[in-house]
């Protein structure tokens, strides 16, 4: 990770989980803004990919954990993208940026009419200077179609828009040899392209009961960007101003070469 190659970037996908920006965590939404509107203002594109509509929505539904059947889960997440989004855009108020919400399901990105009309609005928001806020759409996913967690869904939005850089956020400041919490853990700085990460032994990242992500997913979805030429920084939500500014945090995802444009043929 090289503090040129991040500044280099013109378009930043940022994904944070439930845990960061939820429950007693919520206060983490200032921050994060304020490290993302940096970004913008220096004329980068950015894309915040955020979870957190159920596990926001808890409170205000008098729910003790996430629910378990489908139709609560549904149910929480119309009431609480509302809260979520109303949070986001009252911090970027501060700054006068305007968020579009943008929510997808699996199927979105599947098919090749939903996926071009997603791609399509999301390049003319960013032509607008628009903050996108995108959302896997709870509301009407069901457990056969959903990403399965908004690390997969952040990687495929990269892919989608042909981003610079994928950062993915969470509670833990770096992928470690073994859960950080067990002795011997050590923090891994940098993961080359070709490297299986096979002597890793995972655990989760992020706090339970409120997120569906843990290590695995985060490994799964860097590796999906990397095979498409987008190089990943994993890190805290605390620390994400660190990443976006190019410091040495967290832990890089070497991207494979993007193909060279093919050359014109010879009239």
């Amino acid at each position: 990770m090289t503090r040129e190659t991040v500044l280099a970037a013109k378009r930043i996908v940022v994904k944070v989980g439930s845990s960061s920006v939820s429950g007693e965590n919520s206060g983490q939404i200032e921050p994060l803004i304020d490290a993302l509107v940096t970004a913008y203002r220096r004329g980068v594109e950015v894309v915040l990919v955020s979870s957190g509509a159920i596990a926001s929505a808890l409170d205000y539904l008098r729910l003790d954990g996430r629910p378990k059947d489908l139709a609560t889960q549904q149910a929480a997440a119309a009431v609480g993208q509302n809260v979520l989004m109303w949070r986001y855009q009252t911090s970027l108020d501060r700054y006068g940026i305007l968020a579009g919400q943008v929510l997808l399901t699996a199927g979105d990105l599947e098919n090749p009419t939903p996926r071009s009309n997603a791609q399509r609005a999301m390049e003319r928001l960013l032509d607008l200077r628009i903050l996108p806020i995108v959302n896997e759409n709870d509301t009407v996913a069901t457990q056969e179609i959903r990403f399965g967690d908004n690390d997969r869904l952040a990687a495929l939005v990269s892919e989608l828009i042909s981003a610079d850089l994928l950062v993915l956020l969470s509670d833990i400041d770096a992928l470690y040899t073994r859960p950080p919490s067990e002795p011997g853990a050590r923090p891994i700085t940098r993961v080359p392209f070709e490297d299986d990460l096979a002597g890793v032994e995972l655990g989760d990242i992020g706090a339970a009961g409120v997120g569906t992500g843990g290590a695995g997913t985060k490994i799964a979805a860097a590796k999906h960007a990397a095979a498409h030429g987008i190089p990943v920084v994993l890190a805290s939500t605390a620390n994400v101003a660190a990443a976006l500014s190019g410091d040495e945090t967290g832990t890089w995802f070497d991207a494979a070469p993007r193909p060279a444009p093919a050359a014109p043929t010879a009239g």
